[in-house]
C-alpha cells in the first residue's frame, strides 16, 4: 500500500510541477505581452511627438516661404514700376532730343547732343557706374 501512496504522491508532485510550470509559462508570457504593449506604446507616443515636431516644422517653412514670396511679388511690382518709369524717361530723352536735333538744323547752332543708350537692351553698359545699395539681410525676413 505504500507503494500506491507514493505513486499517487509521486503523480500528484508530477502534476505540480507541470501546473507550476504552467503556472509560470502564463506569468512569463503576461509580462512578455506587457513589456511588448510598453514597447508598442513608447514608439506610438515617440511617432506621435516626431509628427507634431514635424507639422510644426513645416508650418514654419511655409511661413517663411509666403513671406519669401510676398517679399518677392512687392520687388518685382517695384521692378515693373521702374521699368515703367525708365521706358517713359526713354521716351522723354528721344523727345527732347528730336527737338535739339531740329532747333540745330533751324538755327544753325552747333548743339552737343550725347549718344543715347538704351539701358533696358544693356543694363549692363551703362555710360556711367550706378551703386546699388544691398546688405546681406536685404532678402531675409
Amino acid at each position: 500500500m505504500s507503494s500506491l501512496q507514493r505513486q499517487s504522491s509521486s503523480g500528484s508532485d508530477g502534476s505540480a510541477t507541470v501546473d507550476e510550470k504552467k503556472r509560470k509559462r502564463m506569468l512569463s508570457n503576461r509580462e512578455s505581452a506587457r513589456r511588448s504593449r510598453m514597447k508598442k506604446q513608447k514608439l506610438m507616443d515617440d511617432l506621435t511627438t516626431e509628427i507634431t515636431r514635424l507639422e510644426m516644422s513645416n508650418n514654419q517653412v511655409r511661413q517663411t516661404l509666403d513671406a519669401r514670396e510676398r517679399s518677392y511679388n512687392e520687388i518685382e511690382s517695384a521692378n515693373n514700376v521702374l521699368r515703367a518709369q525708365a521706358m517713359e524717361l526713354t521716351d522723354r530723352l528721344q523727345s527732347l532730343n528730336s527737338v535739339l536735333h531740329i532747333f540745330e538744323e533751324v538755327s544753325g547752332f552747333s548743339v552737343d547732343i550725347p549718344e543715347m543708350h538704351d539701358p533696358l537692351l544693356k543694363p549692363w553698359q551703362l555710360p556711367f557706374p550706378q551703386p546699388i545699395p544691398a546688405s546681406s539681410d536685404m532678402f531675409f525676413i
